[in-house]
């Protein structure tokens, strides 16, 4: 058993690499306060690993490795789990396949036994697989008339085009009915192995019975995986719009174009100018300028979203039919202000101060905690992050942060608009012909 302490400020946050006998290794924060073990980890493939044609099959492999493996039906793992109140996930992102495994201290071995066995010997059996594809289907079926949903699914395809990043993670009411379950088999085969796991614990166990099991969970998978090779890409560069029409009450608006790359020397720069931008709730200037001074939404945020291979700032707001238009310019114009102008010495100061001290609350439960140590190792990130983080954000002068804003928004934006056509948005519904009685 190898075990390097590393002891931040906080002692809540002291990680630890393990490495187990079998060679297993994991970022693990031995806590005693509750008899609680909290477990995150992930393999490298994600959804950029579904074949081509039939986008959504990732996500069907998360959705059926917990229903039967082994020696146990769908019915059988899942009392299993109730009985024991042991909480586990799975689920696909654009680059990872993810899972979450969460149990009593004293649950732990029964708790790792169900994982081990979901990840190694997964049934997919076909009244299994049927029913998850139709709850997909169903799924599907309710995005495909939602307009946040339909501008999502439109701004990646416009920022990424045919980039795997460009399809529909979860799939499409087209590729869904033709994924058999060979492509489950091959995915699960291809991407469930040890060369790429990333693990973080967090709980109420020692370091020799967790080596232990992580040897019994993971030990047995495949050595290597079969991983496609996913290019890097550059988002769309703005401006452009796309307009979607769909006869609903509120217009929704996504935005956004390129972002900045997790190890881009500007990282926290653009973190910490974002946050002033749009990522701050109340205190954001979009929030100031769409919803505090012109009433045209409820909400409206904007986010930096970065993945293996590209990076996005991400927005988005709805608003009525008719002040569309005025919303999309009131959002152009305060981007335009701040690639142009860049923030305010106190502005900075405020957005940095907040950064800092929310941290540790983002932080403040076992399961939220191991999310991060997880995500911070998929980010190539050290061990010591969390300390040195405050001070990477103090680093971020002025001259940064209004040279990032200038390279983020100086082009524009991406803007994808669904809703009702303008001229159909100057009518209101009850002017439409009413039906005979």
């Amino acid at each position: 058993m190898t075990l390097l302490s590393v002891a931040p400020s906080q002692a809540a946050a002291k990680i630890q690499r393990l490495v187990s006998p079998g060679g297993i290794e994991a970022w693990f924060v031995q806590d005693a306060t509750v008899p609680l073990i909290a477990m995150e980890y992930a393999f490298a493939g994600g959804a950029s690993q579904d074949p081509t044609a039939k986008p959504g099959v990732g996500n069907m492999v998360a959705d059926l490795l917990d229903e039967g493996s082994g020696d146990l039906d769908s019915k059988t793992f899942h009392e299993r789990l109730e009985r024991r109140a042991i909480e586990l996930s799975f689920s696909a992102t654009r680059d990872n396949f993810r899972g979450s495994l969460r149990m009593l201290k004293d649950n732990k071995d029964e708790a790792y036994e169900l994982l081990r066995s979901a990840l190694s010997a997964p049934h997919f059996d076909p009244v299994d697989v049927e029913r998850i594809r139709g709850q997909v289907l169903s799924t599907l079926r309710r995005e495909s008339t939602n307009p946040s949903s339909i501008a999502g699914r439109k701004f990646l395809q416009v920022a990424f085009g045919d980039h795997p990043y460009g399809r529909q993670a979860s799939g499409t009411l087209e590729s869904v009915p033709k994924i058999e379950i060979a492509d489950l088999k091959d995915y699960a085969r291809r991407i469930i192995a040890k060369d790429t796991l990333r693990v973080a614990v967090v709980g109420d166990v020692d370091p020799d019975t967790l080596g232990r099991l992580l040897d019994k969970t993971f030990g047995g998978l495949p050595a290597k995986a079969d991983l496609v090779p996913v290019p890097d890409v550059v988002a769309t560069k703005p401006p452009q719009r796309a307009f979607i029409p769909l006869d609903v009450p509120q217009t929704v608006v996504t935005f956004g174009g390129p972002g900045v790359r997790r190890h881009d020397p500007d990282f926290m720069a653009a973190y910490v100018v974002n946050h002033i931008l749009g990522g701050g709730g109340l205190s954001s200037r979009l929030y100031k300028e769409v919803r505090e001074k012109r009433g045209l939404a409820y909400s409206v945020y904007e986010t930096l979203l970065w993945m293996d291979h590209s990076a996005l700032f991400f927005g988005n707001t709805g608003t009525r039919a008719d002040r569309a238009g005025e919303t999309v310019d009131a959002i152009e114009t305060e981007i335009r202000r701040i690639a142009e102008e860049g923030p305010t010495q106190k502005e900075l100061d405020e957005a940095k101060s907040y950064l800092k001290g929310s941290q540790m609350l983002a932080l403040d439960t076992s399961s939220k905690l191991a999310q991060a140590m997880l995500q911070y190792q998929l980010d190539k990130l050290p061990i010591d992050y969390i300390e040195k983080r405050n001070a990477i954000v103090d680093a971020v002068t002025l001259d940064d942060a209004k040279r990032v804003a200038k390279k983020l928004w100086g082009d524009g934006l991406l803007t994808v608009i669904v809703g009702r056509a303008p001229q159909a948005a100057a009518q209101p519904a009850a002017a439409a012909p009413k039906a005979s009685n």
